[in-house]
């Protein structure tokens, strides 16, 4: 059977799983609350990169197509130049001039094909230059709705979330008001230095807020169930899993009644409020 000091610490360990539990919620919701807008800027980072790298390939065609443009029309003014030369030749009377003009012929047939070579590879070049654009343009339009999409739910889901944090506030006050006053400033003073969690269990000698072997003393003070230790490695508050059923370290708290730690001699003549006191003040200690 349990003493009267004995339930007075499994209630106000139970009051600290239940503060544990809502201070979980708020951690969660503060997570949301900051990752959501990081979640949006690494969107548009990608987003922002991805149109800076279709706008290159879109420049690069601009300047291919005009200089496609230009020796197109080189070519077909080299195409009418050469006829007109053609005409002439029929007309010249002597072979000097004859010679002359055929060599010029020679010489405007040389630069035509040199532009149509140039032709070719700008072709080929703007051909691949297409391909990279339809190969980036799905993603740009993915990301672009993607990014219209969360920035449009933003708001909303930030509002959620203060909703949620507001109500998860109240609840928090009602669950603190029922912890002794030393007991919850104690706590206060664990959570603000250390990281989540606060409260945690010690199963098989072993606190799971810090993974690490308490000391053997501090295990036979904690069997007992008399008042609030701390980890000494960690500074966690810290209970023993044996006295609780269904825990995994913060879960929903409920006292065994056949504890197997041996239960000091209680004072036949302090009442319960008298002996709950008592583990308020250890605990504070």
């Amino acid at each position: 059977m349990t003493s009267a000091l004995q339930n007075a610490y499994f209630e106000q360990i139970q009051q600290l799983v239940e503060l544990q539990k809502i201070d979980d919620a708020i951690y969660a919701a503060n997570q949301e609350k900051e990752g959501a807008p990081r979640d949006l800027e690494e969107l548009e980072a990608r987003f922002q990169e991805t149109e800076t790298q279709r706008e290159r390939i879109l420049d690069k065609k601009s300047h291919l197509e005009a200089q496609q443009k230009r020796i197109d029309q080189e070519i077909e003014d080299d195409a009418g130049r050469l006829k007109k030369s053609k005409n002439k030749l029929m007309q010249v009377a002597n072979s000097r001039e004859y010679k002359a003009m055929e060599s010029e012929m020679d010489t405007m047939e040389k630069i035509s094909r040199s532009r149509k070579e140039e032709r070719l590879t700008l072709l080929e070049e703007l051909q691949t230059q297409e391909e990279a654009f339809k190969a980036i343009e799905g993603t740009y339009q993915e990301l672009s709705a993607e990014v219209t999409k969360k920035r449009d739910g933003m708001e909303g889901r930030l509002k959620k979330i203060e909703k949620q944090l507001e109500s998860l506030g109240k609840k928090r006050h009602k669950a603190a008001v029922l912890i002794p006053q030393p007991i919850f400033q104690r706590y206060e003073f664990i959570r603000k230095r250390l990281d989540h969690p606060v409260i945690v269990a010690v199963s098989e000698g072993v606190c799971s807020g810090c993974n690490i072997a308490v000391p053997p003393q501090t295990y036979i003070e904690l069997q007992r169930g008399q008042q609030i230790l701390s980890c000494p490695n960690c500074q966690r508050l810290i209970f023993w899993a044996d006295h609780f059923q269904g825990m995994d370290g913060r879960a929903e708290a409920a006292p065994k009644q056949d504890a197997a730690a041996p239960e000091p001699d209680a004072n036949p003549d302090a009442s319960p409020s008298t002996e709950a006191a008592e583990t308020a003040d250890a605990a504070s200690a």
